[in-house]
């Protein structure tokens, strides 16, 4: 059954949004959720969860404590159950949902060794556990986290990772044996590296070519699981040790570690292009790309690389998207730069039809917050999220100013 919004939270109406759009955040603000590729949403569609971060007119300071909120979308309170030093300003404490609304996961650090953890949380009844590994993303069953080391995360982009005094934060040499894509059994604790980036670099079909990248350090991004679990999926970035431009490979392998291949290419993606996302049918990657090295669509290639294609002409890509699993609409926001953007600060929540080739501005609203820092390190990025039902999306704005989280309910067009 549909879960029915409280009465608590206020709709949300400015440029006449063409769905119902709900502020499940009204409160004190500071506000945002995680990613585009795990919903905020819990399982049962009952609760949301967020990071609280204590300040977003600075950066954090290492150490600090940010909260991780959940609010009960059918009665609006709104609960504390958890402080975290495990955070950063872009994707927070990772706090996302296991199998059901008695798994929450998030991260932690404890200043005293620097060194980020995982926490599955039961947020029902307050009983926790610590893991050994961190948490980036967890598989659907609650079984497994993956994640690259957040400690190194923001080496290759501010703003992602955990925030750590620089003296705590590892460096790499090259394609490191100890560093790479780990792997957290949720129930045990237990951690242990799945593919090096030794290994990732030494097995990846097509062939990485080794006299190309020598000048450099590789460290890993994102990472991602399929729906059913079965692969995943790495952004790996090199960084050029002249402090040239990096560049990013979209890397794909089994749950075990084998069949390691490179989806995405680094030359594909220097044309110009940004976040990968897997296809609901764990065969396929896609992202925006600029295949002819002009204008950005959105494209789509099997998990070996083949296939490359776009996946309609007819619209521009843009933002952060992914897939409807009815295959036919995709769910994407915008950079206030893009061209799908308004030039005002304004962006747009897009719901795309490939079928059609049409692009429906859902929700225009606000995201370019008063202050984004040195580096762009406290932008808002929407993040537009499916919940697991597929029926509402949930997206970071700050039309006021501070950063709040928002949920639209697409029912009406998805079931017309």
């Amino acid at each position: 059954m549909p879960v029915e919004m409280s009465g608590r939270f206020p709709r949300y109406t400015e440029y006449d949004p063409a769905v119902p759009v709900w502020c499940v955040t009204p409160g004190e603000g500071r506000a945002f959720h995680r990613f585009f590729d795990t919903s905020p949403i819990s399982p049962s569609g009952r609760f949301i969860v967020f990071t609280r971060m204590p300040a977003e007119d600075r950066l954090p300071e290492p150490g600090e404590a940010a909260e991780v909120v959940v609010v009960s979308l059918t009665t609006g309170e709104e609960a504390v159950v958890a402080e975290t030093r495990g955070w950063d300003t872009q994707l927070g404490a990772q706090a996302q949902w296991g199998a059901d609304d008695t798994e929450l996961f998030f991260n932690d650090m404890a200043p005293a060794t620097w060194r980020p953890f995982g926490v599955r949380l039961d947020p029902l009844t307050g009983r926790w556990s610590k893991l050994d590994g961190t948490v980036y993303m967890v598989s659907r069953d609650g079984r497994t986290a993956a994640s690259p080391c957040l400690l190194r995360a923001g080496l290759t982009q501010a703003g992602y990772g955990v925030v750590a005094p620089p003296e705590h934060v590892p460096r790499n040499h090259g394609a490191a044996d100890d560093d790479g894509v780990c792997v957290t059994d949720t129930r045990t604790g237990q951690c242990r590296l799945l593919a090096s980036f030794a290994r990732i670099v030494e097995e990846a079909e097509p062939r990485l070519d080794p006299a190309a990248y020598a000048g450099g350090t590789f460290y890993g991004a994102h990472v991602k699981w399929t729906r059913d679990g079965r692969r995943l999926m790495l952004v790996l970035r090199w960084l050029p040790d002249d402090g040239g431009p990096r560049n990013a490979h979209v890397v794909t392998m089994n749950a075990d570690g084998s069949a390691i291949h490179i989806a995405i290419s680094a030359d594909q993606w220097d044309k110009g292009g940004h976040h990968p996302d897997w296809c609901p049918d764990g065969e396929h990657v896609m992202m925006n790309l600029k295949l002819d090295g002009h204008t950005l669509r959105l494209v789509r290639a099997r998990t070996d690389g083949t296939g490359l294609a776009t996946m309609t002409d007819a619209v521009l890509g843009s933002g952060h998207p992914s897939l409807h699993p009815n295959g036919r609409h995709v769910i994407a926001d915008s950079y206030p730069g893009e061209p799908v953007a308004f030039g005002d600060g304004t962006t747009p929540i897009r719901l795309i039809d490939l079928a059609e080739g049409t692009a429906t501005d859902l929700v225009r609203i606000r995201t370019v917050p008063p202050v984004s820092g040195p580096n762009n390190e406290l932008r808002v990025d929407p993040h537009p999220a499916w919940d697991r039902a597929y029926r509402r999306v949930a997206f970071n704005a700050c039309p006021d100013g501070t950063r709040r989280v928002y949920v639209a309910d697409l029912s009406s067009l998805l079931d017309a």
